[in-house]
């Protein structure tokens, strides 16, 4: 899963707390990124309810800063991954 965060989240600790909620629900590998243009981009590989258990928590309001929308793009794994990265 491809996710897409816009608002007040870079700055905020948002990629450090995106990363700390991956490894509290487990079973999750990826990344979270600062984009250029303002959004976080976040990849999530693991099982579907982990990942979506992942997007309720970004959508859900218990994250640093102001998340105006989330947008996801679901897709088969590519692997690579080990654990999960803040970059």
């Amino acid at each position: 899963m491809t996710i897409w965060v816009r608002g007040e989240v870079q700055g905020v600790g948002f990629r450090w707390f995106t990363r700390a909620a991956a490894l509290r629900i487990g079973g999750l590998v990826g990344f979270a990124l600062n984009l250029d243009d303002g959004r976080v981009q976040i990849v999530g590989e693991g099982a579907r309810a982990h990942c979506e258990e992942l997007l309720d928590w970004l959508r859900g309001g218990d994250t640093p800063g102001h998340v105006e929308g989330v947008t996801e793009i679901w897709d088969e794994p590519r692997g690579g991954y080990r654990g999960f990265a803040i970059r």
